[in-house]
């Protein structure tokens, strides 16, 4: 391969990403990058996977933040080192001051998945002080950064670091040693930007031709925002479901890189992500959380862009917490338009309920059921959850409770009713 000529590039470097490589061999594992057979057959194209899942912090933090710690002078790293992460760089730098025998304070907002808080913990073992302030990623980096001004402290920022950013690269160096045939698409997830920032810089420089996608959330989308400002933009509200990815504002470096390394920007529901953590489960067996899995639903944009071609994917994270199950299960249901909510008004008689029951088709499910029996009134409310087989089902069921003349609501597209359920 050869290196493609930059011009006053924001990029990180060639020789950066070289010296990071070096730097964190003894730490960081080399993670496969194979192709998947039901994901190829499925998109009619060939799609590896590079198992960041598989590091010893089930992520590919580790990589940017040993870099980091590392590179840094011994009074640089006197008084230790300080952090805010939802999870996974949090657990990259617990780490990395467990091997380096650093003292670290970790700010971490409290929806913080337990499992994640955890890790954190055995991982940095009596190395780190674990703090948890705020509600959102963004909360916990203002506590770190105070916690660094008045402690004197290193900050290890997430993302926002040209020494983080070059660790991250040494994913893409990987990538294209282990590669068979040069790669046409790499779908990078995107938060802080500096997985693709530094993934992005290496193949831009080595392997010009991959169109780079960069890959966020729906309910976290900073980097589309931005890129539609023509500068960097501060959401007001996110959605934390993908919470390896959701920060309200992506880094002014990591911004620069990617305006400059990027070829398209895809934003993909969570739901979406939901139906493919499910699907890597169930057919593959690997354990991947929101974020490792977002790129892998944004595929389903992509279908016939990529056919014939070959596909690069990040699993970037499998630290997904068992006890969030139900709620992704839910969340893949109703984005696959396969289960339904409604508010349906019951006469008060008897009988009611069955006439009900009869307009059900023979797969349709009952899944959900609250009703109280309101005797001084007519007809009482009934919220009503229905699991249908197949999402073609639901306008057939609709139309047998409009010919039925049952009186109801369909809630799905309610944001203030349906946030109480799901």
């Amino acid at each position: 391969m050869q290196i493609a000529e930059t011009k006053l590039s924001s990029m990180i470097s060639i020789e950066d990403i070289d010296a990071a490589s070096e730097r964190i061999k003894d730490v960081v594992l080399e993670t496969p990058f194979s192709a998947n057979q039901n994901l190829s057959e499925n998109y009619n194209c060939t799609v590896y996977l590079k198992r960041e899942d598989m590091q010893s912090v089930r992520s590919f933090k580790i990589r940017g933040a040993y870099n980091k710690i590392k590179s840094l002078s011994s009074r640089e790293i006197e008084n230790g080192v300080v952090c805010a992460s939802a999870g996974n760089h949090a657990q990259g730098v617990a780490l990395s001051c467990s091997k380096l025998k650093i003292k670290g304070t970790i700010f971490m907002p409290h929806p913080t998945p337990n499992q994640k808080v955890a890790k954190v913990k055995q991982f940095g073992g009596e190395w780190i002080e674990i703090i948890l302030t705020g509600d959102t990623f963004d909360d916990a980096h203002l506590s770190a950064l105070s916690a660094s001004e008045n402690r004197n402290m290193a900050f290890i920022h997430p993302f926002n670091d040209k020494d983080v950013i070059a660790g991250q690269g040494t994913i893409a160096k990987e990538m294209l040693n282990q590669a068979d045939h040069p790669l046409d698409y790499l779908f990078v997830a995107v938060g802080g930007g500096g997985l693709l920032s530094g993934v992005g810089s290496y193949f831009k420089q080595m392997s010009p031709k991959t169109k780079i996608i960069a890959v966020e959330a729906s309910g976290a989308a900073a980097l589309a925002a931005s890129l539609k400002q023509g500068q960097l933009a501060t959401l007001n509200n996110i959605d934390s479901f993908a919470d390896g990815i959701a920060v309200k504002k992506i880094g002014d470096l990591t911004f620069k890189i990617i305006s400059e390394i990027y070829d398209e920007n895809v934003t993909v529901p969570e739901g979406a992500i939901c139906s493919s953590i499910l699907k890597l489960y169930n057919e593959e067996a690997i354990v991947v959380e929101p974020a490792g899995a977002v790129s892998i639903a944004a595929l389903e944009s992509y279908r016939e862009q990529i056919k014939g071609k070959h596909i690069g994917i990040i699993i970037c994270g499998g630290n997904n917490d068992v006890n969030r199950t139900q709620e992704i299960r839910e969340r893949a249901l109703l984005h696959e338009g396969k289960k339904h909510y409604f508010i349906v008004r019951f006469p008060q008689r008897a009988g009611a309920l069955r006439e009900f029951l009869n307009v059900l088709g023979p797969n349709d499910d009952i899944a959900h059921f609250e009703y109280t029996k309101k005797t001084n009134r007519a007809s009482g409310p009934a919220l009503v959850g229905l699991e249908l087989q197949n999402k073609e089902d639901f306008d057939a069921l609709v139309q047998r409770m409009t010919n039925q003349g049952i009186n109801f609501e369909h809630i799905n597209n309610n944001p203030m009713l349906f946030e109480m359920l799901v």
